[in-house]
């Protein structure tokens, strides 16, 4: 399976994006969905995961109650939309996928086996 995110870009503080991270290939597998970001010079981070019948949603405690996730399946596609940015969201953020169908979630990173290629968001202050 093939993850293509984008949506990404600049924006000021305060405002808000969407990004979408669209599957092709094996789509009529079940996947977990995951979004993780990276800043320049730290590592990579979990920021939100999806359960595939989008049931069951994770998120980490900085983007709680300011990010959301949701997914189509219908559409093989999985958005964040990011309220109330703030410059520390400045990241490439990636989509990434595990083959599953069950509620359970996953934060760390080796348990997805599927990453789409990052889009940027830079967040000016």
């Amino acid at each position: 399976v093939q993850l293509q995110a984008s949506g990404g870009g600049l924006v000021q503080a305060g405002g808000s994006l969407r990004l979408s991270c669209t599957t092709s290939g094996r789509t009529d597998n079940r996947y977990v969905m995951g979004w993780f970001r990276q800043a320049p010079g730290k590592e990579r981070e979990f920021v939100s995961a999806i359960s595939w019948s989008g049931s069951n949603k994770d998120y980490a405690d900085s983007v709680k109650g300011r990010f959301t996730i949701s997914r189509d399946n219908a559409k093989n596609t999985v958005y964040l939309q990011m309220g109330n940015l703030k410059p520390e969201d400045t990241a490439i953020y990636y989509c990434a996928g595990r083959l599953s169908g069950a509620a359970w979630l996953y934060r760390d990173s080796k348990y997805y086996a599927y990453w789409g290629q990052g889009t940027l968001v830079t967040v000016s202050s």
